[in-house]
């Protein structure tokens, strides 16, 4: 009787080997097609100039083609609910930024997706430092000059925004309050590359965002930098000062981007676009130039190492949006 039933229990554990392995032999050859990458804002922003930059070393480590997908509107809302409803195998992921991941959460109370919920956390990709530009038809040269000018025109000048929930949103609005400026917010669907590009057209006269984001500009002359928020003057513009120079070290900040794969997507496949995408970052040549369109290469020790600091990185902001009252647009 006990032998017949360990024969038994042998041909089902036999049974059954061939169904486990399965999915262990799907993930053992992962990737096996092409990726997708969810940028979720428009071109010519920070999100979508660092993805572009990844773009070809990634798909060489990945071993397939990876192709990017741009899903802008309601601040990154769209994109990351469309990531979160994709299969959970690895082969979409997302490139979020602060605001969409840190930010949002905390402005939307009635977002159908959460970063935490709904995502794996796979790796921080890059830090990019924050600046503040004018138009040049602005006539100042300094952010002293710019503060004078400014609060003598309550209300007559225009800044934009990747929408209200936006971390450059929230950092102008943090600072006009402290400087007892009126500015006048102008949200934009698809980020701060749109945003750029009416303030260059003159539509706008202020911004505070991405270096990424305004570095054409500035060199070509076509927006004038006033500021940097980062702690330490950028390599890049050596020239303009930081904020803490300028005696406002209570406005230090900058952003980041990281990369979310949808929950219930197997370990062992977040460990390989993990190992992919950190090995790109440190690629000499893909390193390099990140950092001259100003983004600060800076994958994570782990993906529980991110998974940590962006749980952190909402309680952050939770409090700024309830300092400044930010609500949607």
């Amino acid at each position: 009787m006990h032998s017949r039933r360990r024969t038994l229990a042998a041909l089902a554990a036999l049974a059954g080997a061939p169904i486990l392995a399965r999915p262990a032999l799907a993930q053992d050859n992962f990737p096996s097609r092409p990726l997708r990458m969810i940028v979720p804002f428009g071109p010519g922003g920070a999100n979508d100039i660092v993805a572009r930059l990844m773009q070809p070393v990634l798909a060489q480590k990945l071993g397939q083609p990876v192709v990017i997908e741009n899903r802008a509107g309601a601040t990154g809302n769209i994109g990351m609910e469309a990531a979160a409803r994709s299969a959970p195998d690895g082969y979409t992921m997302v490139l979020s930024n602060a605001g969409a991941v840190a930010v949002n959460p905390n402005v939307f109370p009635q977002m159908t997706w959460h970063p935490i919920r709904d995502f794996v956390s796979v790796t921080l990709v890059v830090e990019t430092p924050n600046i503040i530009v004018v138009h040049p038809s602005v006539p100042v040269r300094t952010l002293a000059e710019f503060i004078a000018y400014v609060r003598a025109r309550p209300g007559q000048l225009n800044y934009g925004s990747a929408g209200s929930a936006s971390q450059n949103r929230l950092e102008m609005e943090v600072f006009a309050k402290a400087q007892g400026l009126q500015v006048v917010n102008v949200p934009y669907r698809g980020g701060a590359g749109p945003a750029m590009n009416d303030l260059i057209a003159g539509h706008l006269q202020i911004m505070f965002t991405t270096v990424p984001t305004a570095f054409g500009a500035v060199q070509s002359g076509r927006a004038r930098p006033l500021a940097v928020t980062t702690a330490q003057r950028f390599p890049g513009l050596p020239e303009v000062p930081t904020l803490a120079e300028l005696g406002f070290p209570q406005h230090t900040s900058s952003s980041w981007q990281g990369m979310h794969v949808p929950a219930g997507t197997p370990p062992a496949v977040v460990q390989r676009l993990f190992d992919a995408i950190t090995a790109t970052l440190r690629d000499e040549g893909i390193a390099r130039r990140l950092l001259e369109a100003g983004a600060v290469p800076s994958p994570s020790e782990s993906p529980a190492a991110f998974a940590r600091f962006l749980e952190s990185e909402v309680v952050r902001w939770r409090g700024v949006v309830q300092d400044v009252g930010v609500t949607p647009d």
